[in-house]
């Protein structure tokens, strides 16, 4: 009794031992006791691939195939869940790529996930992995039937246009035997030529009048050879050496005639005793000139304003426009002469100020210029005009800068519209004070006054 139950014992151990070993073999033969990492792949068809189907790693059995999703619509494709071990995690990368692969030829289908490149992210767990359709062997027989089909139409229709080709080279030869037959035949401009007695005279007397001219030709040549053979005999051709000659003794004459002309004017022109030549001279003496023009201009400017002779100069009319002093101005009796034509323009007729301060001439202000111009008359050509202006706004600098831009724009209308000499267009700033004895006080715009030493101009 005690043997049977060690027997019982030991045959007990004995499967628990094997139950226990093939429970190990069967989980390390699925992975079932190591780590693992979980991806989805999409593919448009399986072939054949169902689940629990073994999952490679560049050739390395890491894993299998947990299930299948059925897509909804052919819009959508079948999405596979797979389980590697974590070993290979690795060696999958983000830009691996999925395949539908055959053991052998007619074997087991099985997943095959590509070795990523090195530069690639590593596939995180639950990435869905990039896939490539498998090549089903029905889809390639398919596509070698289509392309045996069109290439048998093909041959088809280059045979078609071949045979097409002959017929028309055919048709050719046959045309060009008709029309070998027809130039026999006499038939056409050839045939004509070739059969046609009556055209071959034809051409025969063509032939024959082109000989003839040729021969008249050659006869118009021999007469030319004979002119020329005359024109020798006369001897023109000496004749016209000696022309010739005479022209280029003429020539050498006026050369010779050049050289006398050059000499002289080269002596002429040439350096005096002290080395200078006569152009320095002459430059010299017109310096000379210039500068005696000018002293004679500043003596007589010293004499205008001498004592005894200011009064003389200025009855004469000799007095300068330029930079007129406006204390000096009102002083001088000249100026301020009641003979003197003296046109009194205000600013509000003539004036605009801009938003930058500073006034301009308006269209207005010229048409009411042009007016006054007009009362003058001829007496404005040939006689020397003041601009006076006058400003009273503001400080006394302030009335005198205004004052002075009214005149410089009233004297520049005038040049422009009248051509006016501006040498004898003076200009003097009087803020608003006009000079004494001209019957106002004050003024607030331009005064033209036109200086009139005969008195010849009454006042208006």
């Amino acid at each position: 009794m005690r043997n049977r139950n060690v027997t019982i014992g030991i045959f007990v151990a004995v499967g628990l031992a094997l139950f226990t070993l093939a429970i190990f073999l069967i989980g390390d033969q699925h992975k079932a006791f190591a780590k693992h990492v979980e991806f989805y792949t999409e593919f448009a068809s399986v072939s054949g691939l169902t689940k629990g189907a073994k999952v490679r790693v560049a050739g390395f059995d890491a894993g299998e195939v947990t299930s299948i999703e059925v897509p909804p619509s052919p819009a959508f494709k079948f999405r596979l869940k797979l389980k590697v071990v974590e070993r290979v995690h690795g060696i999958i990368r983000s830009d691996s790529i999925v395949t539908i692969a055959t053991e052998g030829v007619v074997g087991d289908k099985f997943l095959l996930i590509h070795e990523g490149t090195p530069h690639a992210q590593e596939a995180t767990s639950g990435t869905t992995l990039p896939s490539k359709e498998p090549v089903d062997m029905a889809d390639l027989l398919e596509k070698s039937e289509r392309l045996l089909n069109g290439a048998s139409i093909t041959m088809n229709s280059v045979a078609n246009k071949l045979n097409g080709t002959l017929d028309a080279v055919t048709t050719t030869v046959n045309n060009a035997n008709d029309v070998v037959v027809g130039i026999k035949h006499g038939k056409g401009t050839v045939g004509m030529l070739l059969s046609d007695e009556s055209m071959a005279n034809n051409v025969r007397k063509s032939v024959a009048n082109i000989q003839q001219a040729t021969a008249n030709l050659n006869h118009a040549s021999k007469q030319a050879d004979a002119m020329i053979t005359d024109f020798t005999s006369r001897d023109l051709g000496e004749k016209t050496d000696q022309t010739i000659a005479t022209v280029q003794n003429a020539a050498q004459n006026f050369d010779a005639t050049s050289r006398q002309v050059r000499q002289t004017l080269t002596t002429a022109l040439g350096p005096d005793e002290q080395g200078i030549d006569a152009g320095t001279n002459v430059q010299q003496a017109l310096s000379n000139l210039n500068q005696a023009s000018g002293n004679m201009a500043e003596d007589t400017e010293a004499l205008k304003h001498e004592f005894f002779f200011r009064g003389f100069f200025r009855h004469r009319g000799y007095f300068s426009l330029n930079g007129l002093n406006p204390e000096s101005y009102r002083r001088d009796k000249l100026f301020a002469n009641p003979a003197n034509a003296r046109l009194w323009l205000a600013a509000a007729e003539l004036f605009e100020q801009r938003t930058d301060g500073t006034e301009v001439l308006t269209a207005a202000g010229k048409v009411r210029i042009d007016a006054a111009l007009a009362q003058l008359g001829d007496a404005v050509v040939g006689n020397p005009l003041v601009i006076e202006g006058y400003s009273g706004a503001g400080a006394p600098g302030a009335q005198l800068a205004v004052s002075r831009t009214r005149t410089i724009l009233v004297r520049q209308y005038l040049h422009t519209r009248f051509q006016l000499d501006l040498q004898s267009v003076g200009i003097v700033p009087l803020r608003n004070e006009p000079p004494p004895g001209v019957q106002k006080t004050t003024w607030d715009g331009v005064s033209i006054v036109l200086l009139s030493p005969s008195g010849n101009v009454s006042n208006r």
